[in-house]
């Protein structure tokens, strides 16, 4: 069996280019609209009352730019496919990049209850959702928080989010750096890898993608901020994002081979970042990490999913 094969447990078809199973493309090719509602309609995992919660794809944007598939242009029809009279809204979801539980409301009020519920939880001090991350490294301690300012840097033709290790009062006040907190625990490492929790406190782009950096462990399909993570002799060190320009993650030809992919592949490696539960008013709501995240649990020996 070829290599693409292996990634998803059966050969490929003609024409097939991609080793992954994500938005917007799946196997080199761009998914039609209707494609995407048939992923969307078969991944409602929860339904009661003016409530739907989705487990979201990666790569499927929220927005998204104009003229582009997205969730929220899709939601219309999708709306129709489930039988639903009254229009849906977003309350809460995972970045493009990301995978994993998509809250969805027919009623203005109940959006609004539950938004006020997310921010108050925050308020004290409480974590209302909790990721799931394939890194490639492993946290030098077993748990702890990451904190930093984050603010949006021009870099290039494109923004990208950067730390600030001590935010100043002002910028602060103006909004221009934001402080962020996120809370971390391995639950499993093989390998140089690690499944970790996380638990972000605060809101903010890409803020679990550039924690992890922080953490020297960047997650896994991270073309966007791994490269700020550099190792000479096996050991990682942080280089400053200024000259670290996006690009595919690198990984050795060690875990390439585990993994089941070849270097040409790599770009298509979606990130392992897994929105995996939020906790509601009535108690927490869980979604399965998606195919391929399942499979590099297997491929790497870590951990697998498990309904608390």
């Amino acid at each position: 069996m070829g290599t693409q094969g292996r990634w998803l447990g059966r050969n490929p078809l003609p024409g097939e280019g991609c080793p992954t199973h994500c938005i917007p493309c799946r196997w080199g090719r761009p998914l039609s609209s209707e494609e995407v509602l048939k992923l969307l309609e078969a991944s409602v995992v929860h339904r009661e009352g003016a409530l739907l919660a989705l487990n979201k794809p990666p790569g499927l944007p929220i927005l998204g730019s104009p003229g582009e598939l997205s969730l929220s242009v899709l939601l219309p029809s999708l709306s129709r496919r489930l039988g639903l009279t009254a229009e849906l809204h977003l309350v809460k979801a995972p970045t493009r990049e990301c995978s994993g539980l998509t809250l969805l409301s027919s009623c203005h009020r109940a959006t609004e209850q539950l938004q006020r519920f997310f921010t108050d939880a925050r308020r004290r001090g409480q974590y209302p959702a909790t990721y799931h991350a394939v890194t490639v490294g492993v946290p030098a301690e077993a748990e702890g928080e990451i904190r930093t300012g984050l603010r949006w840097q021009q870099q290039g033709d494109a923004g990208t989010v950067v730390p600030v290790p001590v935010p100043g009062l002002r910028s602060l006040a103006r909004k221009e750096v934001k402080s962020t907190l996120t809370r971390y625990r391995v639950l499993g490492a093989a390998g140089g890898c690690a499944l970790l929790q996380l638990q972000p406190k605060t809101a903010f782009p890409g803020q679990l993608l550039v924690h992890l950096t922080l953490l020297l462990c960047p997650a896994l399909g991270d073309h966007q901020y791994s490269s700020r993570v550099g190792r000479v002799l096996g050991v990682p060190f942080l280089l400053p994002p200024e000259a670290t320009p996006a690009r595919t993650q690198v990984l050795d030809e060690e875990l390439l081979g585990r993994l089941g992919l070849s270097p040409q592949q790599l770009h298509h490696l979606p990130v392992h970042l897994h929105l995996q539960q939020l906790m509601l008013p009535q108690g927490p709501l869980c979604a399965p990490p998606p195919p391929h995240f399942l499979h590099t649990l297997h491929c790497l020996g870590l951990p697998g999913y498990k309904e608390p």
